[in-house]
């Protein structure tokens, strides 16, 4: 990855008010909303105990990955395609490939920096336990990362201006929240919509890191269905993906 590139995507992120507080802070805004619920702060038997604070932590950690992989970085990359930007970075020393990995890594820090967070927020406002696994929660994490990364590029190479860009994302926005448990938490969900919803990306990302925050090394089954969703999209982004 080249340094410079990675400074200045990280300087024009820095400039973009709507994509921090998108990315960095409604989702643990969120989390505080809800943990100030009094009946939210109360153990519940249809989430095996857990207080619905507990189990939106997860949640809110899933939020930011999906903001930032789904919405911001598509747009900014279909942004630059519309514009001519990679076009013209083509004919110089500097790949275009560079921006790509660039704006990964920028969004995907961001993404990572809000679930750190939400974490810590959760554990100082509402005294929610720090994931008692966590090198698995971290592994889960990481995966998320990477899954939410590669369906933001599939959007990107499948959209030629970033009206369409937005529009593919929305459509796939609203599904990765339910799946990733916003509007019901995958605890509380029925078991045959748990399973389904488990095969989906961030369904399977919401049961590991449920799991490792209990103690539990995420199940295998989990971590496997987002490192083959990952290896799909990435296959699928490669393939469509065009720089003009």
């Amino acid at each position: 990855m080249n340094t410079a590139v990675l400074r200045t995507e990280v300087r024009l992120f820095r400039r973009e008010p709507g994509a921090l507080f998108w990315i960095l802070f409604f989702p643990t805004l969120l989390l505080v909303i809800l943990g100030s619920i009094p009946s939210f702060r109360q153990p519940s038997a249809d989430l095996g105990g857990l207080r619905t604070v507990d189990a939106y932590v997860p949640v809110a950690v899933l939020l930011g990955l999906i903001v930032g992989g789904l919405q911001s970085m598509p747009q900014t990359l279909t942004g630059y395609r519309e514009r001519g930007i990679l076009r013209r970075m083509a004919t110089t020393p500097v790949r275009p490939s560079a921006l790509l990995s660039a704006q990964m890594a920028v969004y995907g820090g961001a993404a990572l920096a809000s679930a750190l967070l939400a974490l810590l927020v959760g554990r100082l406002a509402f005294d929610v336990r720090v994931p008692k696994q966590p090198l698995g929660y971290l592994l889960a994490l990481l995966l998320a990362a990477a899954v939410a990364l590669a369906l933001g590029a599939v959007i990107s190479a499948l959209s030629r201006t970033t009206k369409i860009a937005g529009a593919i994302g929305s459509a796939v926005f609203f599904p990765s929240m339910f799946t990733a448990g916003v509007w019901l938490p995958v605890q509380a969900m029925p078991d045959t919509l748990a399973r389904i919803v488990g095969c989906t990306p961030f369904g399977a990302a919401a049961e590991a890191l449920n799991r490792a925050a209990a103690g539990h090394w995420p199940g295998w089954t989990h971590l496997a269905v987002m490192a083959a969703w990952t290896v799909l999209l990435t296959a699928g982004a490669a393939r469509w993906f065009r720089w003009e």
